[in-house]
């Protein structure tokens, strides 16, 4: 048996995505083995992370500065604008190395049964990133749900009468998929086969 202190970490471990309890317990038996080689630096990374992360008000991202890292990389083209539900989304896209440009987080997506108005999103701060001009394209990376879909027509209505190239993922990622989920070439091939909403 464990102590409380254990199974309090052990049970707080067990929220995180992809671990349950059994998994939680043998990664804090592991902590406990490793304590000076593992333990300590991740409590101090946590730490560390902590203290400094933030929201950017640019575009959404997690990050430990504002604006983030993406927004303030002179490499990226800032012509273009990538918008996805979450940050989650922004990281599998980045990750693929495969988009130039710059990046919008909603927040979220429209749903009807959940609530979530479009108020809810950060679709003002879009509006106001493509109004201020420079930008060519905007890329409606929603995830394939139904939700995710009806959002992205929401944005092309929303957009319209800007000067923009409006376009979306191709439907190479599978209906009910989400980005966070799905493997690089996958993720590669939805951005090359981009095309132009409706």
């Amino acid at each position: 048996m464990a102590s409380q202190e254990i199974d309090a970490l052990a049970q707080a471990l067990s929220k995180l995505p992809g671990l349950g309890p059994r998994s939680a317990r043998r990664v804090v038996l592991h902590l406990m083995k490793k304590r000076e080689t593992v333990l300590q630096p991740l409590l101090r990374a946590l730490e560390h992370v902590e203290q400094r992360l933030v929201v950017c008000e640019t575009c959404g991202n997690i990050d430990t500065g504002n604006p983030c890292g993406i927004c303030v990389d002179p490499r990226r083209d800032t012509r273009a604008i990538c918008v996805v539900e979450d940050v989650s989304d922004l990281w599998a896209l980045d990750r693929s190395r495969l988009f130039p440009g710059k990046y919008h987080v909603l927040g979220g997506r429209l749903s009807a049964l959940d609530g979530v108005r479009p108020e809810d999103l950060h679709i003002d701060g879009l509006i106001t990133r493509v109004a201020a001009g420079g930008v060519d394209e905007v890329v409606l990376a929603m995830n394939a749900t139904l939700d995710g879909q009806t959002t992205a027509h929401y944005l092309a209505e929303r957009l319209e009468n800007y000067p923009i190239r409006l376009t979306q993922l191709a439907h190479g990622v599978p209906v009910g998929g989400e980005l966070d989920y799905l493997d690089d070439g996958t993720l590669a091939q939805a951005l090359r086969a981009r095309r132009p909403v409706g």
